[in-house]
């Protein structure tokens, strides 16, 4: 089995990379997803985080309220890591049971955001970093999203910089182009890995 992550600052592209590494046959893993999940209702990730955050994190239906959390954690980062040591421990717990699952000769890929921040490197045989200059990501966040410049910009602030994240890539992958000219990156990338011809890290 081979366990690769790919990582890259909010914007960068990396559900891109991903989608077409599931298409080339890899089994995807989407770390953002494990996050919701831990704390869908009934779950006690979501009882967790009422209890550190208040009910007002909730909405109408018991369901969390995604905005009106991130306005509180993404301006502050203490309670940011509250919420992080909340959220982190289920989602890596979770990763581990899929990754398994996956069985012995599975090429893996988990699309994980903070990979840098939460100390998670050697977990991988292989990572990946996704990369796209700053003004293109706040420009992503805004059409795409429908962010304002300024949470845009401090959700990238909140984050690694691009040279932490650069410190522990086994390969980058520069997504500033058309889908396409990602997609031939992403496609070279995928020929060296079954081709055995890129150094991994053994971590099993």
């Amino acid at each position: 089995m081979t366990v690769i992550a790919v990582t890259g600052g909010i914007g960068a592209g990396k559900s891109t990379v991903c989608r077409r590494l599931g298409q080339l046959g890899a089994q995807v893993i989407d770390a953002d997803q494990l996050a919701r999940d831990v704390v869908a209702p009934g779950t006690p990730g979501l009882a967790e985080v009422v209890r550190a955050f208040g009910p007002d994190v909730l909405n109408a239906d018991g369901s969390l309220n995604r905005p009106a959390l991130a306005a509180v954690v993404f301006s502050d980062p203490d309670r940011r890591a509250v919420l992080n040591g909340i959220i982190h421990p289920r989602v890596q717990a979770e990763s581990e049971r899929l990754v398994a699952a996956a069985g012995p000769g599975a090429t893996v890929v988990y699309d994980i955001p903070l990979l840098v921040e939460t100390g998670g490197r050697s977990r991988f045989d292989i990572v990946v970093v996704v990369t796209a200059p700053r003004e293109m990501r706040i420009a992503r966040l805004v059409s795409e999203r429908g962010m304002t410049r300024a949470e845009a910009e401090r959700r990238i602030d909140a984050q690694a910089t691009d040279a932490e994240r650069a410190a522990v890539a086994d390969v980058l992958i520069d997504s500033s182009g058309s889908i396409a000219d990602t997609w031939i990156e992403v496609d070279a990338l995928w020929r060296r890995i079954q081709e055995g011809s890129l150094p991994t890290r053994s971590v099993r």
